[in-house]
């Protein structure tokens, strides 16, 4: 059968009364561990760096302001298990408030390359101050969410001169998890995230993160992580993945907090109470862990110029599950 004529049929056959349930069953093209495949909001650009030696390329959205230009840049810092393409809500709110904002994958994530070796907050800091020299911006504001929240700690204490404002969206590592989680092996993490299913991973990331949003606008999370799994490459992106956990880990920045000098903000979803490590803790200690507010609201009180906004019946999507509100206190912040 011609080829173009089967899919005109499959296409007609779809598009009956019950295809959605057919279709569901359809298997898609997968992406590459870059995400080739899986799009982004707006031109996505190729800066080389290198880390440890090895030759890679760090993804990056570069946005000028849709509204008079204000002369300011924000730099947007993502999360462990989400694209920077989430950051679209936000990216459309700072143009039209005048900013240029510039949005990066760091290394290991994103639709830039996938290290070989292990992951550090020094060196995903000092790629992106690489990057943004090469794009002649010298003070920014930072706007970071969830493990970007740790690594925006890092860039402000070691480049103070060039952060204007932190805020801090949903930050992990607001707690050392090594005083509740025992080091766990890179190859048991990599066996256990292996067998993990997207059902399992929806169920995942609706429990640990408290999601309030629609299926549908959790459907591209779910995608961006299994859409990768029959490249040929997926066990490089894995362990990829699982360095960063092994960073998180390794890494606290609950210490540095109180030493930031730049004005931070924490915006907090209410229900947020994500902690990394919490199943491998002793069941006597979880309890304990998570306590995100109640977290973000002490390590304020200890900075010489923070304060924490709490939002009522969120998450740790904060930004997207209550878009009116984050809008607010975050243009409301940098305005200052």
């Amino acid at each position: 059968m011609n080829r173009y004529f089967a899919a005109a049929l499959i296409g007609a056959f779809l598009a009956l009364p019950f295809a959605p349930a057919i279709a569901a069953d359809v298997p898609r093209e997968p992406y590459g561990i870059d995400l080739e495949g899986f799009p982004y909001p707006y031109p996505v650009s190729l800066f080389p760096v290198v880390n440890d030696g090895e030759q890679l390329r760090m993804a990056y959205m570069d946005v000028g302001a849709t509204s008079q230009p204000n002369g300011r840049t924000v730099v947007l810092l993502h999360g462990r298990n989400f694209p920077s393409s989430y950051w679209e809500p936000v990216v459309k709110t700072l143009t039209g408030a005048g900013y240029r904002v510039v949005v990066p994958d760091q290394i290991g994530f994103g639709k830039s390359s996938k290290q070989s070796g292990e992951l550090h907050f020094d060196v995903l800091a000092r790629n992106t101050i690489a990057l943004l020299d090469y794009l002649h911006v010298g003070q920014f504001d930072i706007v970071a969410h969830s493990m970007g929240g740790m690594l925006g700690v890092r860039i402000a204490r070691a480049y103070p001169d060039r952060v204007t404002h932190l805020l801090l969206t949903a930050p992990i590592g607001l707690e050392d998890y090594r005083l509740y989680v025992p080091p766990v092996p890179t190859e048991k993490i990599v066996e256990a995230e292996d067998k993990l299913t997207a059902d399992g991973y929806r169920k995942q990331l609706e429990t640990n993160y408290a999601l309030k949003l629609p299926p549908d606008q959790v459907t591209p999370f779910i995608d961006s992580r299994f859409n990768i799994k029959d490249s040929a490459d997926y066990p490089r992106w894995l362990r990829a993945f699982v360095a960063s956990y092994q960073m998180i880990y390794r890494e606290p920045v609950v210490h540095e907090i109180p030493l930031v000098s730049e004005p931070t903000l924490f915006i907090m979803g209410a229900d947020d109470h994500n902690a990394p490590g919490r199943p491998s803790a002793p069941e006597a200690l979880r309890p304990k862990m998570g306590h995100n507010a109640e977290l973000a609201q002490t390590l304020a009180k200890l900075m010489p110029n923070a304060r924490a906004e709490v939002i009522a019946n969120t998450g740790h999507l904060v930004f997207l599950e209550a878009r009116q509100k984050y809008d607010e206190l975050m243009l409301g912040f940098l305005g200052k």
